[in-house]
């Protein structure tokens, strides 16, 4: 995957939205109920590096990995940075992607995971 698919895929989950932060965080944020669960750095030199969540064992497995690091200020709570999307496989960022996004998902009430993933209205009458 390239980095306008990883866009693409981050931005097609129930509820996503998308937060472009200017200087000095310099981020694309991908986020679901105001709670980010993926980001892109958007300056240089560290353009285009990709950051997730995810559980403290594939933290573990992953920072041993070339090319993908602990997130900076992120990393205790077991975020990693992935330097060029394309170096992973498709199928395994969707993973690592997709336990983000529910780990963020979870975070947020019952009642607005319901309304997000569409199991209940926005409003009750």
């Amino acid at each position: 995957m390239d980095v306008e698919q990883v866009k693409q895929h981050c931005s097609a989950y129930p509820g996503a939205t998308v937060k472009l932060h200017g200087p000095p965080g310099n981020v694309l944020a991908f986020q679901v109920g105001g709670r980010q669960f993926a980001y892109f750095k958007t300056s240089a030199p560290e353009r285009w590096r990709f950051s997730l969540r995810t559980t403290s064992e594939r933290f573990l497995e992953l920072t041993d990995v070339p090319g993908i690091k602990p997130a900076r200020y992120m990393a205790r709570f077991h975020w990693v940075t992935i330097v060029d999307v394309a170096t992973v496989p498709a199928g395994y960022l969707q993973e690592l992607i997709g336990w983000s996004y529910a780990k963020a998902l979870s975070g947020l009430s019952r009642r607005q995971q319901s309304v997000i993933t569409g199991q209940l209205p926005a409003k009750v009458q």
